[in-house]
């Protein structure tokens, strides 16, 4: 037991030649047929990475200019909606302006037709208050007249009288 655990610790000259033999043979073996296979591996898997890191950059780069395009769409949209309701506010306010000329000139139409229709009421009623006071004066008169009139000079005085007033009143 002594001599493996003194071999393993110190192993001979014999052995290490051999080990490099082995280990130098294994290493031209690998070369000549594994080291390409395995290079080409590694920098394939190399040229992946950095493809991938180049298209998540690409992709990084398009979400930027993306997400500024969609500020820019955002804004325009919010733009033209203001746009659009300062257009609708002053089509409103346009709207009501014109309907309050309307209804006022529709007013002023209904008053300048009530006055028209007031004043020919009121001249057909002064017409009628004049005929209904010629009327009742001459009948009044006639009264007085009739009373009067059984004395024939007072008679031809108030009738010269009478026809005397009707002249001044017809001039």
């Amino acid at each position: 037991m002594i001599y493996l655990a003194n071999s393993l610790t110190s192993p001979g000259i014999g052995m290490v030649i051999w080990a490099f033999l082995i280990f130098g043979i294994f290493f031209l073996v690998l070369a000549k047929f594994g080291w390409k296979p395995i290079l080409s591996a590694v920098k394939a898997r190399e040229e992946m990475i950095k493809g991938s890191l180049e298209s998540a950059a690409r992709a990084r780069e398009e979400m930027k200019k993306l997400q500024g395009d969609n500020e820019l769409i955002i804004k325009r949209a919010r733009d033209e909606r203001e746009v659009l309701l300062k257009e609708a506010r002053e089509v409103r306010e346009k709207l009501i302006a014109d309907a309050k000329g309307k209804a006022s000139e529709e007013a002023e139409k209904i008053v300048e037709k009530a006055k028209t229709a007031i004043e020919r009421e009121k001249a057909k009623a002064m017409s009628e208050i004049q005929q209904q006071v010629t009327t009742l004066s001459i009948e009044i008169a006639s009264r007085i007249i009739g009373e009067k009139l059984s004395k024939t000079k007072e008679q031809e005085e108030l009738i010269s009288q009478y026809l005397k007033e009707i002249n001044l009143n017809k001039n």
